[in-house]
């Protein structure tokens, strides 16, 4: 007999049901790092409760995990136990490694329509370099840079020196730093780090200097002669000019060092630029690397990566997350909000980052200087080779060894990694 009570219970769980169908999400876990410093997860949470407004059947819990080698390690530890991320942003230079695990999907594989096509195709060109492998793409950019030299302005006028025009050849670069070099040691002319991502920096001076640090995935340069030249000039900068501190310059700290005035000029990521502009109280300038037989920087910083361990309704949902956080709209309030590149030229066409631009013109340099890149250093097995590279580079800074020594050595090493690969 169909009872007042069971027709309420009847009733109350289809209610039930109902209001559970309504709710579900598609649940994603998305880890990243910061590298630079400063309220980066601030702006990461803010884009995120944006999309999730727009998307309510997706809940992305939005992991900051540290550095990009913390990042991959964490990522990397919740694959093998067995509860992964769906995706995550971690180092462009990852992409070799991941293939190699095994642990990623390409994105040609997620793509379908010709709106996501024409998607894929819309960043800049030296950005996907480093996420482009085997003929598919398996990284898309997010928080992108490159190497961009900061100075002191007043430093500048105080040394006799014209502010608005910053040294464009390693020669002028000389000049002007030992000028701005006191010999009270209370400020140096110029500090480029030599910790964190010592290879980052070498980059840019090896191809300034004419030559890449690596031809392709399984091929180095360590010791080419004008890779070793480079090398020489950069030791000769503490050792012989006097412009920068002997040894090793921490990464770290060395945006404080410039904030404080301990250093007129630094070499740093473009990602510093928003904490640079807010805390600074002097006038400062962003410029161009200077170059040696040429200008030159690799791009660096994260990519997004889509773990191969998803649903098919997880990558669909990755998919939305990523497309919103790289639209021309994301990308332009991230870039104004970090000072990160927007990754694409339609993002440097919305309002905000237009506008934000000319009024504010050093945040146009990173883009600019996207004339002069390349990609960054990554090879097979990028871990273990990068690190023999960022010993051999310290190990001629502080003087343990020669730079043809070092190099020659870390060349030796990436050839033993690297031959199975050929």
């Amino acid at each position: 007999m169909f009872t007042k009570i069971s027709y309420c219970l009847t009733v109350a769980l289809g209610i039930s049901m109902f209001s559970s169908a309504a709710i579900a999400k598609t649940e994603l876990t998305m880890y990243y790092p910061i590298a630079v410093g400063g309220k980066l997860t601030q702006a990461v949470d803010s884009i995120v409760a944006d999309f999730m407004a727009e998307n309510p059947d997706i809940e992305v819990n939005a992991i900051y995990s540290g550095n990009y080698d913390d990042t991959r390690i964490k990522a990397l530890a919740a694959l093998e136990s067995g509860k992964p991320a769906q995706l995550s942003v971690m180092f462009s230079i990852d992409v070799h490694e991941l293939r190699e695990l095994d642990a990623i999907i390409p994105f040609d594989d997620v793509v379908s329509t010709a709106e996501e096509k024409a998607w894929l195709n819309s960043f800049y060109p030296s950005l996907m370099e480093n996420g482009i492998a085997a003929g598919k793409t398996w990284g898309i950019p997010f928080q992108r840079s490159t190497i961009v030299m900061y100075y002191n302005k007043d430093a500048y006028r105080e040394a006799g020196l014209d502010p608005e025009t910053p040294p464009a050849t390693w020669g002028g670069l000389i000049a002007a730093a030992k000028a701005l070099t006191k010999d009270d040691g209370s400020q140096w002319g110029l500090m480029i780090p030599s910790t964190g991502y010592p290879y980052w920096m070498f980059g840019a001076l090896a191809m300034q200097n004419g030559q890449t640090l690596m031809t392709s995935g399984d091929k180095t340069n360590f010791d080419h002669p004008d890779v070793v030249e480079a090398l020489e000039v950069w030791k000769a900068m503490g050792s012989e000019h006097k412009i920068m501190p002997e040894g090793t310059i921490e990464w770290g700290t060395l945006r404080q060092n410039f904030l404080e005035g301990k250093t007129a000029m630094m070499w740093h990521s473009t990602g510093n630029l928003t904490t640079v502009k807010n805390n600074a109280d002097f006038d400062f300038g962003v410029a161009m690397l200077p170059a040696g037989k040429r200008r030159g920087t690799p791009t660096g910083g994260g990519n997004f990566y889509i773990f191969k361990d998803t649903s098919a309704e997880e990558r669909e949902a990755s998919m939305k997350l990523i497309k919103f956080m790289t639209s021309p709209e994301q990308s332009a309030a991230w870039s104004v909000a970090t000072g990160y590149m927007g990754v694409s030229p339609d993002a440097y066409e919305t309002d905000a980052l237009s506008s934000y631009v000319a009024e504010f013109p050093p945040a146009a340099v990173a883009r600019d200087q996207l004339a002069y890149a390349t990609a960054e250093f990554s090879t097979y097995q990028t871990s273990r080779v990068k690190k023999g590279l960022n010993d051999a580079i310290q190990a001629a800074l502080v003087g343990s060894k020669t730079p043809k020594e070092a190099l020659s050595e870390a060349q030796a090493a990436a050839e033993r990694i690297l031959k199975p690969y050929r």
